[in-house]
């Protein structure tokens, strides 16, 4: 089954996880994070899938992140209340997101691409 690869193609790390994926001839189908963002419903099912914390889904090193001022909320503010706000633009996403509808990575860590995408 082919991945579904959430990427912002401006993104340093995502081109880095694109390329892994490129070269260890995984399939892929690209999804452009800000143009096309994952639905509430969607990021719910990926944080589930996921395993981690709510908070390792939002791209705290995004200019979004520190306008809206969400260190503080994120470690506090209810579950669905963190949904919506990441559902509500693709820019507070940390990214790629690679998903084939069961297991999930976040961001790009070689190590991690490899235990679960080869």
């Amino acid at each position: 089954m082919a991945l579904t690869f959430y990427w912002y193609p401006k993104c340093g790390t995502c081109r880095k996880a694109k390329k892994w994926l490129d070269e260890h001839n995984v399939e892929y189908q690209e999804v452009h994070i800000v143009e096309n963002p994952p639905t509430r419903n969607e990021l719910e099912q990926l944080y589930k899938n996921s395993g981690l914390e709510l908070k390792k889904f939002f791209n705290t090193s995004g200019q979004k992140y520190r306008e809206l001022g969400l260190k503080d909320k994120v470690s506090s503010a209810p579950e669905d209340e963190l949904l919506n706000l990441l559902s509500s633009d693709g820019m507070l996403i940390k990214r790629p997101i690679a998903t084939d509808g069961d297991k999930v990575t976040v961001g790009f860590k070689e190590e991690d691409y490899a235990n679960t995408w080869k």
